[in-house]
């Protein structure tokens, strides 16, 4: 039997295999960014998965990457959510929502006219960042980022309160556990990186004052949910929102140690690079396992053949596929036999209905 498809206990939750579907942003969400009808079916489709993250969702109308992408925030918001995870629960899978803020990475023009938020307004690289809209033609396109401004201490206070009732909105829409995104550029990264934190108060400065704002974070969200039930997800030496760490190796294998101190259920580790044919997963693992003794997720651009390998020597519990899972719902029967597999189309991967989104045969169809 494939290494993949061994079951795996994460702390009390049994996964079947060790096949986790990769958070995938498909901007389907409806008026008020409260996901659709369409996106339960979606989701379902792909219960065989060990775990499914979501799609990175909104904790804020502050954050907004990607035009249409789902938030956690409002009561409608958990009631779409409560649909999915029904879903997914009755055709006996586990989901954990991945909970995201985009800090600078944004537009006024999808944040409702409002500059995006940072740690301390570095506006050097617009052209590096992703953001991306709705056309009026219903095509999906990247758009100009707007120059961020810097948080005030009391827009960090209430954007930590933020991610705490985004957990406890999650856990009443019935998802298994949480994700913190802080990976890609994203909110909690951007505060890691000296190159785009350089605030001088308690968030900023030291490597102990980058680590705060991500460290208040998780006590926002252990509030709700259990240390088991919450993975955080990084990215050391992504280029990808251009964040630019000089010294990954340091700013991560301290916050390895602090998320072992606070015995989070699981860090998903996303090589970023690799999809630019530049692997980093190998000094990533370096940094991480001898600092964290939880469950590790890998994730990008592995091929089912590469995951095994690393699942069956141990330096991975558990492999996250992005792609394949898109094209593939019922992924693990796949890999138990060998394939084939659907190729993934490019169209629907970003908006858009049915096409490109629900409409991947299953095996058995194919």
């Amino acid at each position: 039997m494939s290494a993949l498809l061994t079951s795996l206990d994460l702390h009390g939750l049994h996964l079947p295999n060790r096949t986790a579907m990769a958070p995938l942003t498909r901007c389907r969400a409806g008026d008020g960014d409260v996901p659709q009808a369409i996106s339960a079916v979606y989701y379902a489709q792909r219960a065989s998965a060990g775990l499914i993250v979501t799609e990175a969702t909104n904790i804020s109308p502050k954050s907004c990457a990607f035009e249409k992408a789902p938030g956690i925030y409002s009561e409608t918001q958990v009631r779409g959510w409560r649909h999915i995870t029904d879903e997914v629960h009755a055709a006996g899978g586990r989901i954990f929502m991945q909970l995201w803020h985009c800090g600078r990475v944004g537009a006024d023009a999808i944040l409702e006219g409002q500059q995006p938020l940072s740690p301390s307004a570095v506006n050097d690289d617009l052209d590096a960042l992703q953001v991306w809209g709705l056309m009026a033609n219903g095509r999906y396109a990247r758009i100009a980022a707007t120059p961020s401004r810097a948080m005030t201490l009391d827009e960090i206070e209430d954007t930590v309160a933020d991610y705490g009732k985004a957990a406890s909105n999650a856990m009443k829409a019935g998802c298994d556990g949480v994700e913190i995104h802080a990976a890609n550029g994203y909110l909690p990264h951007q505060f890691l990186s000296p190159t785009i934190n350089r605030r001088n108060d308690k968030y900023g400065g030291s490597l102990q004052g980058r680590l705060q704002f991500l460290r208040e974070v998780i006590e926002a969200v252990l509030v709700h949910v259990d240390p088991k039930r919450v993975g955080v997800r990084i990215s050391p030496f992504a280029a990808y929102n251009n964040t630019r760490d000089p010294h990954p190796e340091e700013t991560y294998a301290a916050v390895a140690e602090m998320l072992a101190t606070y015995g989070v259920g699981y860090l998903h580790l996303a090589d970023t690079n690799a999809w630019a044919g530049a692997p980093d997963m190998q000094r990533i693992l370096e940094i991480v396992r001898p600092r964290y003794s939880g469950v590790l997720i890998g994730n990008g651009g592995m091929s089912p053949p590469d995951a095994e390998k690393l699942v069956w020597d141990g330096s991975l519990d558990m492999v996250a596929f992005g792609r394949p899972f898109l094209a593939n719902p019922d992924l693990p029967a796949r890999i138990g036999q060998g394939g084939p597999y659907n190729e993934p189309r490019p169209v629907g991967w970003y908006g858009g209905s049915a096409e490109g989104y629900t409409d991947y045969p299953a095996l058995q169809a194919a």
